[in-house]
């Protein structure tokens, strides 16, 4: 038999599949619309092709010969795989890697818990997810999609606008025993500080808490003291543990103030001018894969900002 299966052959094996599936050729006949004989001539020449039988012809029934049993095996799969493929096709059901690049801040407090309902929508596309802190340069074409924090300037890419973000001191309640009151600015000076070096592109180490204070009119005080982290999760562990006194996230931080193992000492929650945003290369949107995963998280990041 020649290495290639032609079209007359294929024609066959479906006439096969279905008698297989019913072990009559009159109930296989009246599926295919042809009649009995047809369907019987058609598996006698598969049988002359193959060089084996395929059934064994009982009086009022068929059986499978081992033969068969594989065959029809091996070509119900086929037939399952091509008719998902097909109705994938005409769904519009995208498949293939996206590359997702963020800010590790974002993506483990914000994004990851999320990515189900991605996964639930767009079940082929496959996300390979990087952290990337803001110290590492975005370059074109290490990723098809990444969010940053930062001014809305980035030269040679396009930034679609997320969020806005908001910051504000937080601490763990046991962090205040023993020591003075803190209910204004001055009072930090009896408390160590947390400092995330990272904070957006562009910043430096004590950038959070000097913008902070001087939004609410403290810039006098000194901040350049305490412990510095390269990750907002570690100031937020850190400051969880009672190490001292951080700067929080609004958009990052309702878990630890919701369950009361971190509490807000000032009422002042002061925007950076940062935004989060969602970076790519020009032209990236026009593969449409990454267009639906782009429109998709500026979705969850609408709703995220209404709730």
């Amino acid at each position: 038999m020649s290495r290639h299966l032609n079209a007359q052959t294929h024609a066959w094996l479906k006439v096969f599949a279905v008698s297989a599936r019913h072990l009559s050729f009159t109930r296989a006949a009246e599926e295919l619309h042809v009649t009995t004989g047809a369907v019987s001539q058609q598996i006698k020449q598969l049988e002359e092709r193959l060089g084996f039988k395929l059934f064994r012809r009982r009086p009022r029934q068929l059986e499978l010969t081992e033969e068969g049993k594989r065959l029809a095996a091996v070509v119900d799969q086929a037939y399952q795989a091509v008719g998902l493929e097909v109705k994938r096709l005409r769904s519009g059901v995208m498949s293939g890697v996206i590359r997702l690049r963020s800010i590790p801040s974002f993506l483990n407090r914000w994004l990851m818990p999320r990515l189900p309902r991605l996964q639930s929508r767009f079940p082929d596309i496959e996300l390979q997810v990087i952290a990337e802190d803001s110290s590492i340069s975005l370059r074109d074409g290490d990723f098809d999609l990444a969010i940053d924090l930062n001014d809305g300037h980035l030269p040679g890419l396009a930034i679609t606008p997320l969020m806005e973000e908001r910051i504000f001191p937080v601490c763990s309640p046991g962090l205040l025993r023993g020591r003075p009151p803190l209910r204004r600015a001055e009072d930090l000076a009896w408390y160590p500080l947390l400092h995330d070096v990272t904070a957006w592109r562009g910043s430096h180490d004590y950038a959070e808490w000097e913008h902070y204070l001087q939004a609410i009119d403290a810039a006098h005080i000194n901040v350049h003291r305490g412990y510095t982290f390269n990750r907002h999760q570690l100031i937020m562990e850190a400051a969880t543990a009672g190490m001292g006194v951080a700067i929080a996230r609004q958009r990052l931080i309702s878990g630890e103030l919701g369950s009361g193992a971190l509490i807000a000492p000032f009422p002042q929650r002061v925007t950076t001018g940062m935004r989060y945003g969602l970076v790519h290369a020009a032209g990236a949107l026009d593969d449409r894969r990454v267009l639906a995963v782009h429109d998709w998280i500026v979705e969850e990041a609408r709703r995220s900002a209404a709730d």
